[in-house]
């Protein structure tokens, strides 16, 4: 499918930019439609007005929700500093967008032996992260390490061997080298129950596992136990360093085939660093459903990130499809903040 006509099956101005569509609207175009969709940034349907985020005030522990500013839309980020004006506020719930509720909370304690098993996770600062989305001021969500969210009650998420696809847009320069700043599928348990019980992306230059060329930061899968740069968890040269400030970062998979891809999210498209069949052991998966986000899935918290927006889909989505995705993205016009 070219981006021609998923444009025109949007009912779209064939301009290329997809700028009348959000991505989950390109996703159900691709019969690929997402059943978990998270921005504290902007809406990711064209017809979204519901609530991005909830804030939790510190002076008095109220706490409020953020919508976009209009239907499509990018977050209203002023309603939010009138309601932190003098004290602070962090980021207690990031809203599902798609309808199904796998709303994403803070993380609880996991199965890590560590700080994490002890307690809850930190919650972001409401401010950690300020951007702006065609000129117009945002937050995402600043992952510092002992921050977490998760959802290990999600509906409609892939479990087992079924396919997915999952996007999210990060900072590419800020990150660590520790376990693990995810977002995507994990455990429901927040333990390690083995290979192949998870489909994430990590984001960071981690080399306890697999690693691709020069230094990193690297897009890589977390798969349980491992964190996978190609068909191996090993070195794989096709997996690139990340050089960009903000990063579409895709990890995609069905039945014994997984890919990576990533580009640039201000510009360009999207390049193919793994494409092929799955590790050895991790044939057939055994996906839980689970959501994470800054966190392991046996909730490991000692990485640091930044997260902007991101989906989980239904099935396996074609190149074409995820191609016009980042057509959108771009037309988002990320950039930092003054």
């Amino acid at each position: 499918m070219s981006l021609f006509p998923l444009s025109l099956a949007l009912g779209l101005v064939a301009t290329g930019s997809l700028v009348a569509a959000g991505p989950c609207d390109i996703y159900a175009a691709g019969d690929t439609p997402c059943v978990a969709a998270h921005s504290t940034t902007r809406a990711l349907y064209d017809a979204y007005t519901g609530s991005l985020y909830q804030v939790s005030r510190a002076s008095d522990s109220t706490t409020t929700d953020i919508a976009p500013l209009s239907a499509g839309g990018v977050a209203d980020a002023a309603a939010q500093d009138t309601f932190c004006d003098g004290t602070t506020c962090s980021i207690a719930i990031i809203y599902d967008q798609s309808g199904n509720g796998n709303h994403l909370t803070q993380g609880p304690p996991g199965g890590f032996d560590g700080p994490a098993a002890g307690g809850y996770d930190n919650l972001a600062s409401a401010t950690g992260a300020p951007v702006t989305l065609n000129g117009q001021k945002a937050y995402g969500v600043l992952i510092e390490p002992g921050t977490g969210y998760r959802n290990d009650n999600a509906v409609g998420t892939a479990t087992g061997d079924a396919a997915e696809g999952i996007y999210a847009v990060l900072d590419g320069t800020n990150y660590n080298d520790q376990c693990c700043f995810d977002y995507g599928n994990a455990e429901t348990s927040a333990t390690d129950t083995g290979d192949g019980h998870m489909e994430a992306i990590y984001f960071g230059d981690c080399t306890g596992w697999g690693t691709g060329s020069g230094s990193g930061p690297w897009i890589m899968a977390d798969l349980e136990n491992g964190l996978f740069s190609g068909e191996s968890a090993t070195y794989n040269s096709g997996d690139p360093s990340i050089t960009s400030r903000f990063v579409t970062a895709i990890i995609k998979g069905e039945p014994n085939e997984w890919a990576i891809r990533g580009g640039d999210a201000t510009s360009g498209t999207l390049s193919t660093y793994y494409s092929g069949v799955r590790p050895s052991g991790y044939n057939p998966m055994s996906k839980e459903g689970a959501i994470i986000l800054g966190i392991g899935g046996d909730n490991s918290n000692g990485a640091q990130g930044t997260f902007y927006e991101g989906v989980m889909t239904s099935g396996y989505p074609s190149d074409d499809t995820e191609d016009s995705v980042q057509a959108n993205i771009v037309a988002a016009m990320y950039a930092t903040s003054s």
